[in-house]
């Protein structure tokens, strides 16, 4: 596929990732909002994105053996609905690491306005479930995010 043809990944702006995004009517609940649990959907979106624009390989990672992330922790705020036709920006920004974990502050936003934000705590987890450490490599590049450096 030629670079046209790939799809969005988002773009860092800073230490900001932002992912922009359209609502289509699927999104949206009978009130014609879009539906809670869609929020949660753009984040793991733009959050997936961060982490491969960032130089972070999940996928390799799972099949190799090394764990999958899986969200240990979550905390959102609805704030204003969003509705059909919306042009959302999702901003992701990595606000803490440990051996095993990493938190992320995300806001889905209409221009400026700030319609749901959330903090997720993603921890690095084998396949039973048990705790793993991250690679080094990806404490170093969110530690080099959290710091401000791209």
């Amino acid at each position: 596929m030629t670079g046209v043809d790939q799809p969005t990944e988002g773009r860092f702006a800073g230490v900001e990732h932002r992912l922009p995004l359209r609502v289509y009517f699927e999104d949206t609940d009978l009130s014609g909002v879009v539906y809670h649990a869609n929020y949660l959907r753009y984040m793991e979106r733009a959050r997936s994105d961060m982490l491969r624009l960032a130089g972070i390989d999940q996928r390799a990672t799972f099949e190799g053996g090394g764990g999958a992330y899986a969200i240990a922790d979550l905390h959102i705020r609805y704030r204003a609905p969003a509705r059909l036709d919306d042009a959302l920006i999702v901003a992701s920004r990595v606000t803490a690491t440990t051996t095993a974990r990493v938190v992320i502050h995300q806001t889905v936003r209409r221009e400026q306005e700030v319609l749901a934000d959330a903090v997720v705590t993603a921890a690095l987890v084998a396949g039973n479930g048990r705790p793993l450490r991250q690679p080094a490599a990806w404490t170093n590049i969110f530690r080099r995010l959290i710091e401000g450096q791209e």
